[in-house]
């Protein structure tokens, strides 16, 4: 099998390439990348290392795709501006170059130069104003779901489902990726190309160059072991914002069974994400870097709560699991210790980096 992923030096794609040679699924792994996020430069030795080929490129150039030598099995179209927070207080131009047209000079590519299509969607295409009216009841460590939240489609004990809301605003970040997703519905329809998408929740572990932004909780292991200070903010400044974590060697999983089951996955779109199982606050993650890097960080509060935030999000990843038997296992713990033996592997370089 031979396979190109867009944003493969990055955290996700790169994770998936190096998975995909280690276990010779794939003969040839290509990852092609524009190296905008600081610290992608840094994955490129350890993916040489397992056999990938690079190619340094930009999505939102076509004709640096088309430079590209021959045709492959499949693209992964794991690029992106990931950030939330991108054009809010600026110009959306790069997140929406990035994340729309970028996806659509990957489609073209693929429509005449791949034999299947693996879009990485996200859970924020879902609409910001349904996530702030869940009933949401404050515990001791973390927002829970209160009992009367059944007025909404797509929302059950095991979270949020494909049938949430997306129909009103959510974020320049959220309305690329879903722009992006009703292209991949239009080239599976009208070109016959097979196509996946995958809207994963938040994707933590080793190898990420996590930001307040994006990559928080590879930060909050950071700022842990570097013992620098962190910030809980919003909805009261007590870290209650509870998020389920996805391991990338569980979405790794996926994807490799979702390209043995075309007959089964072209055409859809799954919820994608760490579950019930997953779930964690930030106070409770607080806790989890304690104990396994046995430092503390100086945590202050800021109540102020972005435009853009949400209390509670967890991903009902039961159409996917149902479909294919796929679960995810690694638990938030597990990831914070892949993390924090990832750090100390390259706490020299890292140092200058998750700060």
């Amino acid at each position: 099998m031979k396979i190109l992923i867009t944003g493969g030096a990055g955290f996700v794609g790169g994770a998936l390439a190096r998975q995909f040679r280690r276990d010779g699924t794939a003969n040839s792994v290509l990852v092609f990348d524009n190296l905008r996020r600081r610290g992608s430069e840094l994955n490129l030795d350890g993916l040489r290392s397992d056999g990938v080929a690079f190619v340094h490129g930009d999505v939102r150039n076509m004709a640096d795709l088309e430079a590209l030598d021959g045709k492959f099995d499949v693209l992964i179209e794991a690029s992106a501006e990931a950030s939330v927070l991108a054009g809010i207080a600026d110009s959306p131009r790069y997140v929406l170059d990035t994340n729309l047209l970028g996806a659509l000079n990957c489609l073209e590519f693929a429509r005449n130069r791949c034999g299947g299509f693996v879009f990485l969607s996200s859970s924020r295409i879902y609409s910001i104003q349904p996530l702030t009216q869940l009933s949401i009841v404050a515990r001791a460590t973390r927002f829970e779901l209160g009992d009367d939240s059944g007025n909404i489609p797509g929302i059950g004990p095991d979270g949020i489902s494909e049938s949430f809301p997306c129909n009103t605003h959510r974020s320049y970040y959220g309305a690329s990726k879903l722009a992006a997703e009703l292209l991949c519905q239009e080239y599976a329809s009208h070109a016959g190309l097979p196509i996946v998408i995958n809207r994963c929740g938040v994707i933590a572990g080793p190898g990420q160059f996590g930001k307040t932004d994006q990559g928080v909780f590879t930060l909050w292991v950071a700022r842990h072991y570097f013992g620098r200070p962190l910030k809980y903010t919003g909805f009261g400044g007590k870290g209650l914002q509870v998020r389920d974590l996805l391991h990338p060697d569980d979405l790794y999983s996926l994807v490799r069974m979702q390209l043995q089951s075309w007959n089964l996955v072209s055409g859809r779109t799954f919820n994608v994400g760490g579950g019930r199982s997953g779930s964690v606050s930030l106070h409770e993650f607080t806790q989890l870097c304690q104990e396994i890097t046995g430092r503390k960080a100086t945590i202050t509060e800021d109540p102020t709560t972005s435009p853009v935030d949400i209390p509670w999000y967890v991903t009902d990843h039961g159409q996917v699991t149902n479909l294919l038997n796929w679960i995810p296992l690694r638990r938030p713990n597990q990831i914070v210790n892949d993390i924090t033996g990832w750090i100390r592997a390259h706490e020299s370089s890292l140092a200058h980096i998750l700060v």
